[in-house]
């Protein structure tokens, strides 16, 4: 299991978080997705290691700034 973590800028409620977590979700060997609305911390799970390009994006397809 790798774990990948960062802070994520501009989430402002609830959908703002499914979203996040459902782009994020889409990547390959994702296996898990937690979004601290008020923090911004972001905690990603998966079967083989993320890169921080990869959640990047998929944090940016959501609409969202991956910082940290």
């Amino acid at each position: 299991m790798h774990t990948f973590s960062g802070t994520v800028k501009g989430m402002t409620c609830g959908h703002c978080v499914s979203s996040v977590k459902e782009e994020v979700g889409e990547l390959a060997g994702v296996t898990a997705v937690d979004v601290d609305l008020a923090s911004g911390t972001l905690t990603v799970e998966s079967s083989a290691p993320l890169t921080a390009d990869a959640v990047r994006s998929a944090v940016e397809e959501a609409g969202y700034e991956l910082t940290g």
